[in-house]
């Protein structure tokens, strides 16, 4: 039977570089919610010899993101959904960036939970950004709530990030939201596996796609100077690892997170160290 892996984002950098590698071997249909991106994206795959189903999609909509995995369960084995779908802190207010990236996940992840079968996949994409908030200001407490009340969810996540100057919201609700992708992915991988299904998140770092430039003048830029891999992350590494991670070679994989930022974290948490200690850096 033929095997469906579905892109959520599929029209944004990283998802038509996913669908490039998963249309190898899958039929593909991509999710987005603007139109003109997808006929684009379907352009690009289709110029590659990959025909791409196309479904407009909102995940912030639960019956939405239920619609798109029911179409592609029709197609076939759903055997795989890659999850790229997100806002960065210079597309939208602070609830617009919570609402897509926290609760599209939800959405997204829980139609995939009730519909796929067993030996299927979801993938997350979080973000570097997950791993820089210190502990004391993620309310992991209240990440539950997603699942169970949404409104009040939205209420506390918004509440939490006005510890941030009002400049600044947008961005403590990327981080604060793409936290709850990874804490979701962990969480949730017990009650997944009683389908006999998996959920993997990865934390890429600044990558050089349209909306990963957006950010170049607010700290991407220089964050990608100070990585011990000092330059862009491309979307082909990306979506290789993605892809990866959403395929059979990857069974054991569940229940984590993955950075892929190019040492960003690596080399903030040592210099930091290093700081501390009052040394210089390391040898060359």
């Amino acid at each position: 039977m033929t095997r469906v892996a579905v892109v959520t984002g599929g029209a944004g950098g990283m998802g038509v570089a996913t669908a490039t590698i998963v249309g190898r071997d899958h039929t593909v249909v991509l999710g987005d919610v603007r139109q003109d991106r997808l006929d684009a994206a379907a352009a690009t795959l289709g110029d590659l010899g990959i025909t791409a189903v196309l479904v407009n999609c909102d995940v912030t909509d639960r019956d939405a993101a239920a619609a798109l995995l029911e179409t592609a369960a029709g197609l076939g084995t759903l055997a795989a959904v890659i999850h790229t779908a997100g806002v960065s802190p210079s597309m939208g207010d602070a609830e617009y960036v919570m609402r897509t990236n926290a609760v599209g996940t939800v959405n997204v992840n829980e139609a995939f939970h009730r519909i796929a079968g067993e030996g299927s996949a979801i993938v997350n994409v979080a973000s570097m950004a997950a791993h820089m908030l210190p502990e004391s200001i993620i309310h992991t407490t209240h990440f539950p709530l997603a699942l169970q009340d949404e409104d009040r969810f939205m209420q506390e996540m918004l509440a939490a990030c006005e510890i941030a100057p009002e400049e600044a919201r947008s961005g403590m609700a990327y981080a604060v939201s793409k936290s709850f992708v990874r804490w979701y992915s962990s969480s949730q991988a017990e009650r997944f596996n009683r389908r006999g299904l998996r959920i993997v998140s990865v934390s890429p770092g600044s990558v050089d796609t349209e909306m990963g430039r957006l950010e170049e003048q607010a700290g991407a830029g220089a964050m990608v100077a100070d990585a011990a891999v000092p330059r862009w992350g491309k979307a082909e590494e990306m979506a290789e690892l993605l892809a990866f991670c959403a395929s059979d070679k990857a069974g054991y994989l569940t229940g984590t997170d993955i950075l892929n930022d190019g040492g960003v974290i690596a080399s903030m948490t040592e210099r930091a160290r290093l700081a501390a200690a009052g040394e210089a850096s390391g040898p060359s």
